[in-house]
């Protein structure tokens, strides 16, 4: 369920069929200073059955363009959250400033259902192939 908090916003909807992602819109005007952080309110508050909770995404165009994303990308909105939907938005272009205004689209909203771990301590863990290679441990490029 959605409820519309600004009677002049749309719900979130996806703009093609089989998109993954509905989008967000700002309901206010507003510029973001190179390298400045804004938190912007969508007009949308949403509740999701138990078992769901919808991420906050940065949209591609955007950010290919003006260099702006999502700081916490993506941001999680729980099933038991009911206040409106805000992005947090971050220019991160250093020399050009981002004019958002009223009705742009600014983040795609992502729902997938979800499980809950049930977390035991153990002294040891299992063994795996990857075993304790951490973060960048797999590459990703060609090293000469």
């Amino acid at each position: 369920m959605v409820t519309l908090l600004d009677d002049a916003v749309a719900p979130p909807a996806y703009a093609h069929p089989g998109d993954a992602g509905a989008d967000l819109t700002t309901t206010v005007d507003v510029e973001i200073p190179p390298q400045g952080r804004v938190t912007v309110p969508t007009g949308v508050a949403i509740a999701l059955p138990d078992g769901f909770a919808a991420f906050v995404h940065p949209r591609s165009g955007l950010a290919a363009r003006h260099g702006l994303t999502v700081v916490n990308a993506p941001g999680t909105i729980d099933a038991g959250y009911r206040g409106e939907i805000k992005v947090i938005l971050l220019n991160t272009d250093t020399t050009e400033a981002v004019t958002l205004r009223r009705g742009d689209r600014v983040a795609q909203l992502v729902v997938q259902r979800v499980e809950r771990a049930r977390f035991l301590t153990a002294t040891t863990l299992p063994g795996s192939h990857r075993g304790d290679g951490g973060l960048g441990s797999s590459g990703g490029w060609t090293q000469a």
